[in-house]
């Protein structure tokens, strides 16, 4: 998809505005970001659109987002790194020497027939500690707006805060379970789900 140096902006700011907060930034707000006219933004706006790379729904404000299946170029940069070899955790093991290769996107990349895109945040808080995620972590999340019971997500609550949390539908309810006994789940009516944890990042 060939889209110019703003319009990569902008697909940027209205991914980050619906992460944030549950709907996209207005025309002007665009504007004051980067710097151009609000008939400039809209303009971009509209060629992103018969581009395929945004929607839009005309009877509501706010609405636009990103087109299922596009990626934001800062999502999807390929990462790889030699894979030498097995390394011993347990009991030592004979040494061996691999010639292979380590693709980040196999293990973190959208799940298949689900053409996501991968986004990270850093995690403050203990709540999900006891599923191994700590405070100053960085999770990579598959940004999508379903979720299956027992996945962990990033849920956008009624009262717009963000929360990591494992996902349950019961009944009418949806809980928002911790990993930690010191926190109660979070029971709400409904929230919107703003992506799937797909991997955790820890720096030494």
């Amino acid at each position: 998809m060939n889209l110019t140096p703003k319009q990569l902006r902008i697909l940027q700011l209205i991914r980050d505005c619906r992460l944030r907060h549950g709907y996209s930034p207005t025309m002007q707000e665009l504007a004051d970001e980067i710097g151009v006219s609000k008939v400039t933004v809209f303009e971009h706006v509209e060629a992103l659109i018969r581009k395929g790379a945004l929607v839009r729904d005309p009877n509501k404000a706010r609405s636009l987002s990103i087109a299922s299946g596009v990626a934001v170029p800062d999502e999807s940069r390929p990462l790889r790194f030699p894979l030498v070899g097995k390394i011993a955790a347990g009991h030592p093991i004979e040494k061996v020497e691999d010639r292979d290769e380590l693709d980040l996107l196999d293990i973190v990349g959208p799940r298949p027939g689900r053409p996501g895109a991968i986004f990270a945040l850093r995690v403050t808080g203990d709540s999900m500690r006891d599923e191994g995620i700590l405070d100053g972590d960085y999770v990579l999340v598959e940004r999508t707006d379903t979720a299956a019971n027992g996945d962990r997500i990033v849920a956008l609550l009624p009262n717009g805060e963000t929360t990591l949390k494992t996902f349950y539908r019961e009944g009418d309810r949806i809980r928002l379970q911790p990993a930690n006994p010191e926190f109660q789940p979070i029971m709400v009516r409904d929230c919107r789900v703003q992506g799937i944890v797909r991997s955790v990042l820890r720096k030494y």
